[in-house]
């Protein structure tokens, strides 16, 4: 049955989409025209050269030079028409994916060189979303964005952007996340961000396990109560070879805190050496509520279906292991239980039951 799955049934099959940076996923030739109309100057100004180079930056395992990737993104993303767009064409490029929902995030202190308000720079990218929605839907396509803020961990304005993140709860903002390096910035740091958002009963995600390890996963969780675990790739650490679980796995699966794995992004960044090498096989085959996304699709040169194809080439996987990752996926959202609960009921599981016939 696997050797009859094709890439484009992939693409038309529903997926659901965790972890998203907006800052990492443009089109090249929108960061070409939008470099050109604030100058800034770009390694080439051939979008396919262009796209080339990110990736090509991204795997040359220089810390300097993938860091280099966003400050080229950014620096294009300083306006109200340009983060509407940068949002729009996500939108629509997620949905000509074959996603159906989709929790993209961004960090809104990363935006305001022009003089922006957060709150500006929030307003932008939810009307650049619903722009999006609004033409996949004219275009015959569906998909939900919930839009995720996040504070940089090296700085200090977390507990500003949780408000933040608060104030525009009933607009489109579905959660919060902090990001950036582990090393040396503690999720601990950012405590009373996360207390504040347990008050308001609001949901939030924390980048942890991927560059550093089962300390940062055990911060993350009891000490800040995050809802899930951005990569959590390192809790493989925590499982001995013959699959036993120490104590911290054993608790991230019986809480099934769900784990927001990019494989093709574990890979550049080093946390894995190959997609073969990657735990998500395991993770799967113990029943970790594991999910697939795409972290940095620019950067990466992927998308959803090509992560999906990659795991359907390694690991030999079929339309039902894909169906188990998009159902987690969905059950792990930040929206209400009953929206879920829809689009796995009547968007997912039907197109999948076409294929599993």
């Amino acid at each position: 049955m696997v050797a009859t799955i094709r890439y484009e049934d992939i693409v038309k099959v529903p997926k659901a989409l965790l972890h998203d940076h907006l800052d990492g996923g443009l089109r090249p030739a929108t960061i070409v025209e939008l470099a050109a109309e604030v100058g800034h100057e770009l390694p080439t100004t051939d979008p396919e050269a262009l796209g080339r180079w990110f990736v090509d930056a991204a795997d040359s395992g220089s810390l300097e030079r993938y860091l280099e990737t966003f400050a080229h993104t950014v620096a294009v993303m300083q306006t109200p028409p340009a983060l509407r767009r940068v949002a729009r064409e996500c939108a629509l490029d997620l949905a000509a994916d074959g996603v159906v929902y989709a929790e993209v995030r961004f960090a809104p202190e990363q935006h305001l060189e022009q003089d922006l308000s957060l709150d500006e720079v929030v307003e932008a990218v939810l009307a650049g979303f619903a722009e999006g929605t609004a033409q996949a839907v004219e275009a015959g396509l569906t998909i939900r964005v919930g839009t995720l803020l996040t504070a940089m961990r090296h700085a200090a304005r977390s507990q500003e952007i949780a408000e933040l993140a608060v104030r525009h709860r009933d607009a489109g903002v579905v959660g919060f996340d902090i990001a950036g390096a582990e090393a040396g910035f503690p999720p601990t740091r950012h405590l009373d961000a996360f207390e504040y958002l347990q008050r308001e009963n609001f949901h939030f995600t924390i980048h942890a396990g991927e560059a550093f390890g089962l300390p940062s996963i055990w911060q993350a969780i009891q000490w800040c109560g995050a809802d899930r675990l951005g990569h959590g790739v390192r809790i493989v650490d925590d499982i001995a070879p013959d699959g036993a679980l120490g104590r911290l796995a054993a608790y991230v699966r019986d809480k099934r805190i769900p784990l927001e794995l990019c494989p093709s992004s574990n890979v550049q960044t080093g946390a894995v050496a190959s997609i073969a090498d990657h735990p998500i096989g395991l993770l799967r085959d113990l029943r970790f509520r594991a999910t697939v996304n795409t972290d940095n699709r620019l950067m990466s040169g992927t998308s959803m279906s090509r992560e999906m194809a990659l795991l359907v080439e390694t690991f030999g996987y079929g339309w039902k292991e894909l169906q188990w990752f998009t159902i987690n996926a969905m059950k792990s959202a930040f929206i209400p239980f009953d929206e879920r609960l829809r689009i796995i009921d009547e968007v997912i599981k039907p197109a999948y039951a076409e294929l599993l016939a």
